[in-house]
């Protein structure tokens, strides 16, 4: 189903630009009929393809009435639109505001809305701590090289609309331009897992701050994070907040494709979902049928993507990856799996990702088993930042235990490395025995995932020379 959907957006995308190209309309043609299995198909296509620039999009309708930066619930950050609201520490394991959260960096966000004001991002002087600044647009496209990899010295810079034609003031450093006029932002800022590094770090924290170009007095501002208002918390349940609604989804979609001009080669794909959308406006029956499209589509076509196993670039021993994280273009198939999974991925450079759901002979992972992955020497993930292995629930949040501990890496201290330097981590609802412990990454009792992160990668891992070892089922406790 899903194939026969990409399928149609490629078709009627095709045949449109054809007809624009002999001169005739690029939708369907002015009092036309439409059959209900075309209305149908457009609509499974559309809500495909527009599924992660809704999701983007409702989640600035969802800050826009934020007054002040605070925490939802006293655990995720928001703040008003071109504001943003730091943490001060990981993020805290019931945030169910977007799936796959690491507990490796302190988070901030920044909701986006350059078709009100132009931006300034400031940049502290982090010193030798990683560091990168996360900005996608409405399509989840990064147009931001802000980071420890990119060599970013300290200072302002300015992030602007498509449209915008004013002069940047003195003391900006440099201008990125976005193709959309909604996006986000998501600093990330590495701490170790000790008491002294998570104060060590406060310092720069404060210093991390985005807002208005009104305000921009060309002076480095402060703020204190750790003084924040509680909203109401907004939780529904064990998976991510629902940011797509498809029974709305045909309604909105208007006002999403404005915030998002076409790209090259877009525009009749624009054209023809506009076309059935307009004769939407006129007949009921239309929109129930585009209505249903989308409900049929987000269950049956978007849903099954949240499993890693279904999708994604196969590498040895079952897991596998993206290549183009940050950088979709028309790969409307990984973007929308990226969003409906792990939305919010970095770019290659900035973060290489690799999923797994299954053991070495395709088992599925399940806390009921106990599992090992072992790094032969020199074989920890190659990094100039760091990485780490993380544990989700089948959810892709955080699955609670006696420890709070939800990845292990680079940060862990303590990690016992074996006999000429390997590393294995023991992976399991119970502890391992004696000093093991140290390398345990506790399991929920049911199915789960492991998600490995190389922040600022290597060639080798770019190259694809350097995979993950597997993740073996073991027949006996440590």
């Amino acid at each position: 189903m899903a194939g026969l959907v990409i399928a149609g957006v490629l078709v009627w995308g095709l045949a449109a630009s054809a007809a624009e190209t002999k001169g005739g309309p690029a939708g369907a043609a002015g009092e036309t009929k439409l059959s209900d299995e075309y209305v149908r198909m457009v609509g499974q296509a559309a809500t495909f393809w527009a599924w992660p620039m809704v999701n983007v999009f409702n989640r600035r309708l969802g800050f826009k009435d934020v007054q002040e930066p605070g925490l939802i619930g006293g655990i995720i950050p928001c703040a008003p639109l071109n504001h943003n609201c730091m943490l001060g520490d990981y993020i805290a394991p019931q945030e169910r505001a977007v799936a796959c959260p690491n507990q490796d960096v302190v988070y901030g966000v920044c909701v986006l809305a350059l078709d009100e004001s132009p931006v300034v991002v400031q940049v502290p002087d982090f010193g030798k701590r990683f560091w990168v600044y996360q900005v996608v647009d409405l399509r989840t496209d990064s147009f931001v090289e802000l980071g420890a990899m990119y060599g970013t010295p300290p200072g302002f810079y300015l992030l602007v609309g498509p449209t915008w034609q004013g002069k940047p003031p003195a003391g900006i450093q440099r201008v990125f331009r976005a193709k959309t006029g909604t996006g986000f932002v998501i600093p990330r800022v590495f701490r170790q897992d000790t008491p002294e590094d998570l104060a060590a770090v406060q310092g720069v924290l404060r210093q991390v701050l985005l807002y208005p170009l009104a305000e921009f007095d060309g002076k480095m501002k402060s703020k204190d994070w750790s003084k924040l208002p509680s909203y109401p918390e907004q939780t529904e349940g064990k998976g991510e907040m629902s940011w797509v609604f498809p029974e709305k989804l045909f309604a909105e979609l208007p006002m999403v494709l404005e915030q998002a001009p076409p790209r090259p080669g877009e525009e009749a794909l624009y054209a023809q979902i506009l076309s059935v959308l307009q004769a939407a406006k006129k007949d009921r029956h239309i929109m129930e049928v585009l209505t249903q499209a989308a409900v049929d589509a987000d269950r049956q076509i978007v849903t099954p993507l949240l499993q890693f196993r279904n999708w994604g670039e196969q590498l040895p021993a079952h897991w596998s990856t993206i290549g183009n994280g940050a950088a979709f273009g028309t790969d409307y198939f990984t973007r929308t799996a990226v969003a409906k999974s792990n939305i919010f991925v970095n770019a290659p450079s900035e973060t290489k990702y690799f999923y797994q759901d299954l053991d070495e002979q395709g088992g599925r992972l399940n806390g009921a088993s106990r599992y090992t992955l072992t790094f032969p020497p020199g074989q920890t993930p190659p990094v100039e930042g760091f990485w780490s292995l993380t544990l989700y629930d089948e959810y892709h949040f955080f699955a609670p235990n006696e420890l709070n501990r939800y990845s292990i890496g680079t940060k862990s201290p303590d990690l016992k490395r074996g006999a000429g330097g390997s590393l294995t981590l023991y992976v399991q609802a119970d502890p391992p025995s004696g000093e093991m412990r140290s390398n345990w990454l506790p399991a929920p009792k049911g199915d789960f995932s492991l998600y490995l992160r190389a922040y600022w990668p290597k060639a080798e891992i770019l190259d694809g020379k350097w995979t993950p070892p597997p993740v073996i089922r073991s027949a006996s406790h440590p």
